[in-house]
């Protein structure tokens, strides 16, 4: 039941001391004992994360072009200041 819970409260970006404080453990014991949990739960925020941001980058205003360009920079190491080959 708490693996659930530390899984389902990583994948909405609860901050750890935060889910330390809901299981009443320290922030050592949870990475210990919780890790795959933790990474799971992190993996899931991510993804639909990056599910929204794609789906915002699919439009055709302002909005869409500066989630493009933000995906760019930071999935793909995109800059504007990169010498051009």
């Amino acid at each position: 039941m708490q693996r659930r819970l530390v899984q389902a409260l990583a994948s909405q970006g609860i901050p750890q001391s935060e889910i330390c404080r809901v299981l009443d453990i320290s922030e050592k014991t949870l990475r210990r004992a919780y890790r795959r949990q933790l990474d799971v739960g992190a993996a899931r925020l991510q993804a639909a994360l990056v599910g929204h941001l794609l789906r915002l980058a699919a439009g055709t205003d302002d909005l869409a072009l500066k989630a493009i360009i933000f995906l760019l920079r930071s999935r793909f190491g995109w800059s504007e200041f990169l010498p051009k080959s």
